[in-house]
């Protein structure tokens, strides 16, 4: 099920002899609103890391490395999609990006045995009051 809002971008991933360079973002993106700071979130092999709302961050999600399952739930009672469902895994395999709107619930879970890095590229500076930790068993992770 869709989100209002919430935007997958296909992201170019250029293999070489040495590694591979994957694209993030740039400022010209349509999805692009503006910077705040990027920041990486480790999480292991079966954990889940839930919920999250921010009130004012726009995030851009990527999976540089590992595998995450994201849930999102849309919590922005004026939507046309209010308190339904998403649910999408991120990898080098499906190298996308998401760009989330305020106001969505999200968590996350890390599914491979390696490192699962998350990465977001967030539109304003991380701040405690901005963000709302809400009780990992109020809602079912899917």
């Amino acid at each position: 099920m869709k989100i209002d809002g919430i935007k997958t971008t296909k992201l170019n991933m250029f293999k070489t002899k040495n590694g591979s360079v994957l694209h993030g973002i740039r400022s010209t993106d349509s999805h692009y609103s503006e910077f705040g700071e990027v920041y990486f979130s480790i999480i292991n092999h079966n954990a889940i890391n839930a919920w999250k709302k921010h009130q004012r961050m726009t995030l851009n999600l990527l999976v540089p490395s590992g595998e995450v399952r994201f849930n999102f739930i849309d919590s922005r009672k004026n939507s046309p999609t209010y308190m339904n469902r998403m649910a999408i895994t991120l990898s080098k395999e499906n190298y996308v990006g998401i760009t989330v709107p305020p106001n969505i619930i999200f968590g996350f879970k890390g599914l491979s045995e390696k490192e699962n890095i998350v990465t977001n590229i967030a539109s304003i500076i991380h701040e405690n009051e901005e963000c709302l930790n809400i009780d990992i068993n109020k809602y079912e992770f899917i």
